[in-house]
């Protein structure tokens, strides 16, 4: 039997979170990449609903955002002041027929033909604090939905110590009668090992006629969601619960003891699935990948890395060891050694490390090299064009095969403002030089050592500064006398003077 199709999706997104003792809404505390809530959105958008609504009211605003920069699309319901699940999914439902209802009236839809586009069919109701949830998972729990041809079907799961989650109650049978919640529930229901994992697929004519008869009696003066199971049973419908093949599959986030752990089972899940996709990752237990990091097959990822927000790593490319990449491309070929970089993009064949730093803006060319101790920042490196170590090259374009020799500057900030230096092709920067923008190096040019570049250097140029050195014979004696220094020239002075004899 083909799957019903999801009429709509509903999030509950409102609760304060206290456990998290945290200034920051406990939905939009992180996990690979994404925020808990990001993680619900995306599994329930996999069983492509109709519409989805978040119901948020906790921090509303700041919720409210990350709903829309993960899925515009999506509707906000606000909960009102009468606490408890069951209320925040009868706001959800009553904010969706409310815009469906507005919707087929703009269509033209009048009266009863209006009402009509309330909500039908299936209703997927899940929460923002289980980031573990896929959405396999939940297409598994849909199908079992139609299958069973049940009015409400929720998703349990055994657990050894179920604490404060809300045991299911069966019949003699098997069926499930109802659920109580922990804090109702006698000592043989706290015996249970069977909990309520938070997450149903409803009849939407069945939710809706049972929200309408829940009620606050119970120790929390709460409206339970829980109590629509009871409901529906007793009303005829048939109640169904799907056993989740994993449980810690639904294990919440309600502090950060918890959220650490979530985030190490999903890191796990991360690294088997690229593992087996054929990545070499040479040390999972100190390896961390985001959700929306992609990599290659034959991509080697080494101990002590951490690939970040929508990083890229191209087939046969190595990353690591120590590297914190964030929105980094990196090509196919490419070795980066011990380097943390932003928005940065490295192409095939590039070499870049050890302790190199890449800051937003960097490009680095085929077969480039960005090498030990270098920062760059919205620079351009060329392809074969090599920066190898000790040195800074900000605001910059280096054309094709050129050299930036060791300790040089790019000064490209006077105190005001930024400005751009331009380095050309088959271009020899010296060592310790120091290029002060604005500043253009032609195609072909020289610099000498310890050179400082005020004036724009033509192509096929040397550019110098050619002072005489100086040498003051007996200077650390005469100023310095005492030192160490002064007794070591004076022991040297005598050998020589010795030797000359």
């Amino acid at each position: 039997m083909s799957r019903q199709p999801i009429s709509a999706a509903i999030i509950l997104a409102a609760g304060a979170g206290t456990r998290m003792n945290s200034a920051t809404p406990k939905v939009l505390h992180a996990i690979a990449g994404r925020s808990l809530l990001h993680h619900a959105m995306a599994a329930a958008t996999e069983l492509e609903p109709a519409r989805l609504v978040v119901v948020v009211r906790h921090e509303r605003e700041k919720v409210a955002a990350e709903v829309a920069a993960v899925s515009p699309e999506a509707v906000i319901a606000d909960q009102d002041e009468v606490p408890g699940t069951g209320r925040a999914v009868y706001c959800g439902l009553t904010v969706l027929d409310a815009t469906a209802v507005a919707g087929a009236v703009a269509a033209g839809g009048r009266g009863a033909s209006a009402l009509a586009a309330k909500a039908e069919g299936l209703v997927l109701v899940t929460s923002a604090d289980v980031p573990l949830v896929t959405g396999e998972l939940l297409a598994a729990l849909a199908d079992g939905h139609t299958e069973g041809r049940n009015a409400v079907t929720m998703l349990t799961a055994r657990v050894p110590s179920p604490g404060g989650y809300g045991r299911i109650i069966r019949g003699a049978d098997g069926e499930v009668l109802r659920i109580v919640e922990a804090k109702d529930a006698s000592d043989a229901e706290l015996a249970i090992d069977e909990i309520n994992a938070g997450i149903y697929v409803f009849e939407a004519h069945a939710l809706r006629t049972a929200l309408s008869s829940v009620g606050r009696d119970n120790a929390q003066r709460e409206m339970y969601l829980t109590d629509v199971v009871e409901i529906v049973r007793e009303s005829g419908g048939r109640v169904g619960a799907f056993i989740a093949p994993d449980a810690v599959a639904t294990e919440g986030v309600n502090d950060r003891v918890q959220l650490a752990a979530a985030a190490a089972t999903l890191n796990r899940t991360i690294l088997e699935r690229w593992m087996r996709a054929g990545v070499t990752i040479v040390d999972p237990s100190t390896t961390w990948i985001d959700a929306d990091v992609t990599l290659a097959p034959d991509s080697t990822i080494l101990p002590g890395t951490q690939l970040l927000g929508a990083t890229t790593v191209g087939t046969g490319a190595s990353v690591g060891p120590d590297t914190t990449l964030r929105d980094v491309e990196v090509g196919e070929g490419a070795t980066v050694i011990r380097t943390h970089g932003q928005l940065a993009v490295i192409h095939a064949g590039a070499t870049v490390g050890p302790f190199s730093y890449l800051r937003p803006g960097t490009e680095l060319g085929e077969d480039g090299k960005i090498g030990a101790f270098v920062e760059t920042k919205n620079a351009v490196v060329g392809a074969h064009s090599k920066v190898p170590h000790l040195s800074y090259v900000g605001d910059a374009v280096i054309g094709e095969h050129s050299n930036i020799g060791a300790a040089t500057i790019f000064v490209n900030f006077d105190g005001v403002g930024k400005s751009r230096t331009s380095v050309g092709d088959h271009v020899r920067i010296g060592s310790d030089n120091t290029l002060i923008a604005p500043v253009s190096i032609g195609d072909g040019a020289y610099t000498g050592a310890g050179a400082i570049i005020r004036k724009d250097v033509p192509p096929g140029a040397m550019a110098r500064n050619s002072s005489p050195q100086q040498t003051v014979e007996g200077w650390v004696e005469a100023r310095r006398p005492g030192t160490p220094s002064a007794q070591a020239a004076k022991i040297a002075r005598e050998k020589q003077e010795e030797g000359d004899a």
